[in-house]
């Protein structure tokens, strides 16, 4: 199967990257994780949940990885090259010790819809995530109010969640009024230096 590397998101990418996509399509129904015969059910190919197996990495992380924004180890270069029929070699001559992710493949603000919301998100609730859960009654509330401190600052300090050192997870959590989408992004705390 090929991918029509002249589109989005595949434009962007090395073409190693994109030749690792079409390898993840093309594989056949039946695979091994760990030794373990697995099948795979469709014609899409594997997921990258089936891939992280495999490398011990979660599915979110992997995609990052296909997409050029995360940098596989050199033992994870030779494992997903196993398990997709691709040469190492190839993979590990384009992605190896010497190359190094450009991350930001997403034009802003972006067109794809799904990305698009993630963007409106922050654009919308950005700064309320931002605010004070600071619940203070009586006369003096409207002027705390104005001059509270930002819920991160409250509860760790003056600083920022770090991307750099961050676990992210899609989730799907079912629901009577329809099935929601539940994102999590665990980041370490980084204060701000001074000096």
């Amino acid at each position: 199967m090929s991918i029509a590397a002249n589109t989005t998101p595949y434009s962007g990418l090395p073409p190693i990257n994109v030749r690792l996509f079409e390898a993840k399509a093309r594989k056949g129904e039946f695979f091994t994780i760990k030794g373990k015969a697995c099948f795979n059910h469709g014609s899409t190919g594997l997921s990258f949940a089936d891939i992280g197996k495999v490398i011990d990495r979660d599915e979110v992380w992997v995609a990052a990885a296909f997409y050029a924004q995360a940098k596989f180890t050199t033992e994870e270069i030779i494992k997903v090259s196993e398990l997709l029929g691709i040469g190492h070699v190839d993979v590990l001559n384009a992605l190896g010790p010497h190359w190094w992710p450009d991350r930001g493949l997403v034009e802003m603000p972006p067109r794809d819809p799904v990305l698009y919301r993630l963007y409106e998100g922050i654009m919308v609730y950005g700064q309320p995530i931002k605010v004070s859960r600071t619940n203070i009654p009586g006369p003096f509330a409207a002027d705390v109010l104005n001059h509270s401190r930002h819920d991160v600052e409250v509860q760790f300090g003056d600083g920022i969640m770090s991307m750099i050192n961050c676990n992210v997870h899609v989730d799907k959590k079912e629901d009577p009024a329809g099935d929601r989408v539940v994102l999590t992004f665990d980041g370490k705390f980084l204060p701000y230096s001074q000096w």
